[in-house]
């Protein structure tokens, strides 16, 4: 097994969802491109595409003003109705 590599089995064992709900969710994550899978005889191993979470950190980190401002105002609204 590669490193940061898990089993598709391993996935399913420490999940509180069905395995094709499991393979559903895999699914989308490898046509998104957040996730690549590899196959070892039956076996199927998926990992984390590094270059797919540095690109959802960097919008993160490039969008972070903008969410902070309206949980802000969301914070504030909630604390208003609450008096």
């Amino acid at each position: 097994m590669g490193e940061g590599e898990l089993a598709a089995g391993d996935l399913v064992s420490d999940a509180k969802i069905s395995g094709p709900a499991i393979s559903r969710h895999l699914k989308v994550l490898r046509t998104a491109g957040l996730i690549q899978q590899r196959a070892d005889g039956t076996k199927r191993f998926y990992s984390v595409r590094p270059e797919a979470m540095r690109a959802i950190a960097g919008w993160t980190m490039d969008h972070k003003a903008f969410w902070h401002a309206g949980l802000d105002r969301l914070d504030a609204l909630f604390a208003e109705e609450n008096e």
